[in-house]
């Protein structure tokens, strides 16, 4: 089993056909889900699925948290997506990585990009944040550059 960090591949065709959404107002509802080393997520991973996610802990609960705050922009030719840090207060657990999937009806589930943590991050009765890189056009989490 293995999490490499990707883009999905099935997002970038959704994305070329118009089936994603990221305005700032109005747009696609987004959400991260956590899972743990034994998930296999990568570039073909298709769609959100609870196996192998983290189990239900404090404020954490099957499918993850909403993600907020989203924000386009564009920088140098550099078209960028940002999201807020996400928190999960209250929780005892261990996450290797992370799937971002959006929830609109246009494309129910459907995988947005894969985090590897790089190692297994634990959180014992806390706060397990995931924390977004900066917004710039060499760091942004989603980035399309020509």
């Amino acid at each position: 089993m293995a999490i490499t960090q990707a883009i999905a591949n099935a997002f970038k065709k959704q994305l070329l056909e118009g089936d994603q959404n990221f305005s700032n107002s109005g747009g696609d509802k987004f959400k991260l889900a956590l899972y743990t080393s034994s998930a296999t997520l990568n570039s073909a991973t298709t769609a959100y699925s609870a196996t192998n996610e983290v189990a239900n802990s404090g404020q954490y609960t099957a499918g993850g948290g909403d993600l907020t705050g989203q924000n386009t922009s564009i920088a140098s030719g550099v078209a960028i997506v940002d999201f807020a840090d996400l928190s999960f207060t209250g929780v005892t657990l261990t996450a290797r990585g992370a799937l971002i999937y959006n929830t609109s009806s246009a494309v129910t589930n459907a995988a947005v990009a894969v985090l590897d943590f790089g190692a297994d991050k634990t959180a014992t009765s806390g706060t397990f944040t995931v924390q977004f890189p900066a917004a710039t056009t060499s760091a942004a989490i989603l980035r399309i550059s020509g």
